[in-house]
């Protein structure tokens, strides 16, 4: 029968697409891992990974016992942690966008962590449209992403978090002439435009079109935090969402300019399966959004009318 060695050998290889890489986080060679992987799949008679010359990529069958092994890693690490049901303990893979890590996603982490020191949480940052494909075929846990403009298959459940307006934001000291109205600046002043192509670039595309404008297009940018700078230095300005927590009323070089009769939002959530082993943190983070994260904000809001 395989051991939990051999399980946990398997969710990497899943996780990393290489067993080299795999091996690497493990603590095994790259051989050492095959040769566990081949014992794994012949022990359930059946083919897990389809290999390649340079990776290997979890197939049908590899991604439907996901779930299962998952949750016999996480009982096992339970166990070893002392038995106690009601202690989260074990390492979760965590996708978020780097804004999401800017906001109230960073203070539910905290949250959770500060309640239960055993767990682990391993983060990578990235785009919404890859971290759909890392969930769906079991490479991360779950991921806390923007809703998708496209249907989601139907393994996957997205849970609204929060919401952050989209808001035009321009510089304090242009290096350009700054028009008087927000339809104006939008028209002439040379536009920091989010990826089109990306699940946020949507949302900007649904603000110009509700505004009626067609923006100056200066430069294409996948990275929120790099066009708000940009446009701190004032080479531009842009459409983003309004970060939670991030104070921009107090910034020096950069002012939010609300846009009439607009209300296009970016609602950021958590992706994850139907059903995988992690199911009892991603709950926690939700809980702390349903009742704790609410508080935080009124919190926060009262905070920065107080000054």
């Amino acid at each position: 029968m395989p051991s939990i060695r051999t399980f946990k050998t398997f969710l990497a290889v899943a996780r990393h697409g290489t067993f080299a890489a795999a091996g690497k986080e493990i603590g095994l060679t790259a051989a050492a891992v095959g040769l566990q992987i081949r014992g794994l799949e012949e022990e359930l008679d059946q083919v897990l990974f389809d290999r390649g010359p340079r990776s290997v990529v979890l197939n049908v069958a590899g991604r439907n016992i996901i779930p299962e092994i998952e949750e016999l890693v996480l009982r096992y690490e339970a166990l070893a942690a002392g038995g106690d049901s009601d202690e989260l303990s074990g390492t979760v893979v965590m996708g978020a966008l780097v804004s999401a890590l800017m906001g109230a996603f960073a203070d539910a982490l905290w949250s959770v962590k500060r309640e239960h020191p055993q767990l682990k949480v391993r983060l990578f940052a990235g785009m919404s449209s890859d971290f759909a494909y890392k969930v769906e075929h079991g490479e991360i846990d779950a991921a806390v992403v923007t809703q998708s403009p496209r249907s989601l298959p139907t393994s996957l459940i997205w849970t609204p978090l929060y919401t952050e307006p989209m808001v035009l934001i321009v510089p304090r000291q242009p290096h350009f002439t700054l028009p008087d109205t927000p339809l104006d600046i939008l028209r002439r002043a040379p536009f920091i435009r989010f990826d089109r192509h990306t699940w946020t670039g949507d949302l900007v595309k649904d603000v110009l079109s509700q505004c009626k404008v067609k923006a100056c297009d200066e430069m294409e940018l996948n990275s929120v935090e790099a066009i708000i700078e940009i446009v701190r230095q004032g080479f531009g300005v842009s459409i983003v969402p309004q970060l939670t927590n991030v104070h921009w009323e107090r910034d020096q070089d950069l002012s939010v300019i609300p846009l009439p009769g607009i209300e296009v939002e970016r609602r950021v959530g958590l992706l994850e399966r139907t059903r995988h082993g992690r199911m009892r943190f991603t709950a926690a983070i939700k809980e702390y959004f349903r009742e704790g994260g609410s508080r935080v904000a009124a919190r926060q809001k009262l905070s920065s009318r107080a000054r």
